[in-house]
C-alpha cells in the first residue's frame, strides 16, 4: 500500500494530461472557429445586400416611369446578390419612387430596400441561429433635368 500510495503521489507524473488537455481544448477551438466563421459568412452577406440595395437604387432611378422602376429594381437586386453568390432563403424589395415624380429642374431620390434571410443552418455552433435576417437601404439621386414618363 505505501509503495502505490509514493507510486501516485510521484511528483512530475503527467501520465494522461495530453488526452485531458485535449478533452478540453479540441471543443473549444471548434467552437471558436466556428464562430469566426459564422462572423464572417454575416459581414460578407451583409456587404451583398447593400451592393444590392445600392444596385437597385441606382437602376429605380434611371428608370423613366414608377413601373419600370419598381420592376428593374427588383432584377438589380436579384442578380447583385446573385453574383456574389449570396442564396437568401427570402428576399424582399421595396422601393420608394417618390422621387421621380419631382417637377423638372428640381431634384429627388429613389430609395431601395433590400432584406436577405440567409440560412445558417449548416454551421453547427451552439448559439448560432439557423438563419439571420440582413437588411440594408441604400438611395439614388434623380437627375433633376432628365425627362420622365
Amino acid at each position: 500500500m505505501r509503495r502505490l500510495r509514493r507510486w501516485l503521489l510521484r511528483p512530475g507524473d503527467e501520465r494522461g494530461s495530453a488526452a485531458i488537455e485535449a478533452a478540453i481544448g479540441v471543443p473549444a477551438f471548434m467552437l471558436f472557429v466556428g464562430l469566426i466563421i459564422f462572423a464572417g459568412r454575416s459581414a460578407l452577406a451583409h456587404q451583398a445586400v447593400q451592393t444590392a440595395a445600392y444596385d437597385a437604387a441606382r437602376a429605380a432611378s434611371i428608370a423613366r416611369t414608377v413601373g419600370a422602376a419598381q420592376s428593374d429594381a427588383h432584377a438589380a437586386a436579384a442578380t447583385a446578390l446573385a453574383n456574389r453568390g449570396l442564396r437568401c432563403a427570402s428576399t424582399s424589395v421595396s422601393v420608394d419612387t417618390s422621387g421621380l415624380g419631382a417637377a423638372l429642374g428640381s431634384y429627388g431620390s429613389v430609395i431601395a430596400q433590400v432584406t436577405c434571410r440567409v440560412d445558417l443552418s449548416d454551421l453547427v455552433v451552439p448559439g448560432v441561429p439557423g438563419s439571420r435576417t440582413v437588411t440594408a437601404s441604400m438611395s439614388s439621386p434623380v437627375d433633376a433635368y432628365r425627362e420622365r414618363g
